[in-house]
Order: C-alpha cells, then sequence, then structure tokens
C-alpha cells in the first residue's frame, strides 16, 4: 500500500487535534479558575439543581454524586442528575453553572427538545460507527476490499452527525443555565459574565470534537481517494 508511506492526510487532522489540546486547557483552567471563587448566594450545586429541577416540576429526577473531575451528566434513561464532588457540593460560580447546565438537558428532555431527540436517536449509531469506521475502512485499504472502505465511512459519517447536532444541544442547555441562575436569584449581576465564561469554555470542547469529527472524516475521504487511485 504505497499512500500509507508519506501519508500526507494527517496534516488535515493536525489543525483540530492542537484546537482540542487547546479546548480542554482552556475549559480545566477555567472551572478551576472559578471553582475558587464563591456564589454570592452560597448555595452549592446540588441544591441549585434541585430547585430548577423542582420549579420546572421535574420532581421524578433525581441528583446523584459521582466519581471523577468534570463527570457531570444527565442521563435521560433512568432520568438521573449525576454531578461530580466538586459540583455537587461546591457554592462556587463554576459548580453552579455546571449544575445548572446539566439540569438544562432535563428539561431539554421533558420538554422534547427536538435537537436533543435527534441526538439521543442517532446516538446507538453513532457510539457503534465511531468505534468500527476506522477497522472497517483500514481493513477494506489493506485487503483492497472497497465496500468495506465506504461502510466504514458511512460509519464515520453517523459520528461526525453526532457531533454536530451536539452543538445545538449544549449551547441551548447553556442558555438555559444562565436563565434558571438569573431568575432564581442563585447568581448576582455580576457573576454573570464569570459564570458564562465557565460555561462558554465547556462548549469549546464540544466544537473542539465536533473539528476532529469532521476532519477525520475529510482524511477518511482523501485516503479512499488514494485508494481508488492505487487501485
Amino acid at each position: 500500500m504505497p499512500f500509507f508511506f508519506g501519508d500526507y492526510t494527517m496534516i488535515i487532522v493536525l489543525p483540530a487535534l492542537i484546537f482540542a489540546m487547546y479546548a480542554q486547557t482552556k475549559v480545566n483552567g477555567t472551572f478551576q479558575r472559578y471553582l475558587r471563587v464563591a456564589s454570592s448566594s452560597g448555595f452549592t450545586g446540588a441544591q441549585v439543581a434541585r430547585r430548577i429541577l423542582d420549579n420546572n416540576g421535574l420532581y421524578a429526577v433525581s441528583i446523584e454524586m459521582t466519581r471523577g473531575h468534570l463527570t457531570d451528566h444527565y442521563d435521560p434513561r433512568k432520568r438521573v442528575l449525576r454531578l461530580s464532588p466538586a459540583v455537587y457540593n461546591g457554592s462556587s460560580l463554576a459548580s453552579l453553572g455546571v449544575a445548572a447546565h446539566e439540569t438544562g438537558h432535563a428539561i431539554q428532555h421533558n420538554l422534547g427538545y427536538i435537537p436533543l431527540g435527534i441526538r439521543n436517536a442517532i446516538f446507538p449509531v453513532a457510539n457503534i460507527g465511531s468505534r468500527m469506521a476506522f477497522p472497517l475502512f483500514f481493513m477494506g485499504l489493506i485487503f483492497r476490499a472497497e465496500p468495506l472502505v465506504f461502510i466504514g465511512i458511512a460509519a464515520f459519517t453517523a459520528a461526525v452527525l453526532f457531533h454536530i447536532i451536539t452543538l445545538p444541544v449544549e449551547y441551548n442547555a447553556s442558555s438555559r443555565a444562565i436563565e434558571a441562575l438569573q431568575a432564581g436569584g442563585y447568581i448576582a449581576a455580576g457573576e454573570v459574565e464569570h459564570t458564562k465564561k465557565v460555561l462558554s469554555a465547556a462548549a469549546l470542547t464540544y466544537v473542539a470534537a465536533t473539528f476532529v469529527a469532521i476532519t477525520q472524516l475529510l482524511r477518511l475521504l482523501a485516503l479512499s481517494g488514494m485508494f481508488r487511485r492505487n487501485d
């Protein structure tokens, strides 16, 4: 396979990988910075999440503490909000921002927010696609089996679509979070911009993941073109 040597296609992905590293550094730095800034309300992330959920009639959604750092998420299947220790117990602007963001996903789920429904629907296919795309694609190249090459591309395309639809879901959840925090008086007017910085930094990681996925797809397409020319 001569096109494996001096493979120029990695240059397609390189800028996205650099951006992804920057985004990860940015979110960690911003989160740690505002983890040290206490909110004026004094509420913990768990308390704010419970109040926002109840204010939206989501009494059945439970809140649990989960292990890890920035492992916070909403599980729509079990209707559980899981918050990391720093968010669950913390009363910082970072803690409240992240907790409110995750309640935003619960509210989206309850309201039948269409982008979230699409994301949840394609998740199984995208999950399988992200794991199987590259093995199938490169098996196709190695064994010169063109159908496997195109199946691999199709599988990874599903993963790319998942990343793209994730962007409006995440930004909408952040908008809901800021609105709920202000409406409930959990953050003061002077704390809004700081809280937005935490959520914006977190959103940047989703932008970076989408950028990486798109460039990976472009790389697969470039390699498939080389495959056809060398066939």
